[in-house]
């Protein structure tokens, strides 16, 4: 079965990620927030797909519902502190 944890170590794998939570428990839906300095200056359409191509086959056999948020370390930044 598919982890939450597992996803995760997939994108830490092929992305470099300064924070990353992967949550979901069935095993199919998972929720991703994801913070890297690769997505400075791509629209959000790219980033998903840097994180699609990290994941690989596993988006297309394991994985039935990623959702993610995807930010920049500045972008991150801005949101911790408008929830503080």
């Amino acid at each position: 079965m598919v982890t939450a944890e597992s996803i995760e170590q997939s994108i830490k794998a092929g992305l470099s990620c300064s924070w990353i939570k992967v949550v979901g428990d069935d095993g199919h839906h998972f929720s991703a927030v994801i913070v890297s300095e690769q997505f400075q200056g791509k629209s959000m359409v790219k980033q998903h797909q840097l994180v699609y191509q990290a994941l690989g086959e596993r988006m297309h056999e394991e994985i039935h519902a990623l959702s993610m948020k995807t930010y920049t370390p500045e972008q991150w930044e801005a949101v911790k502190q408008s929830t503080d």
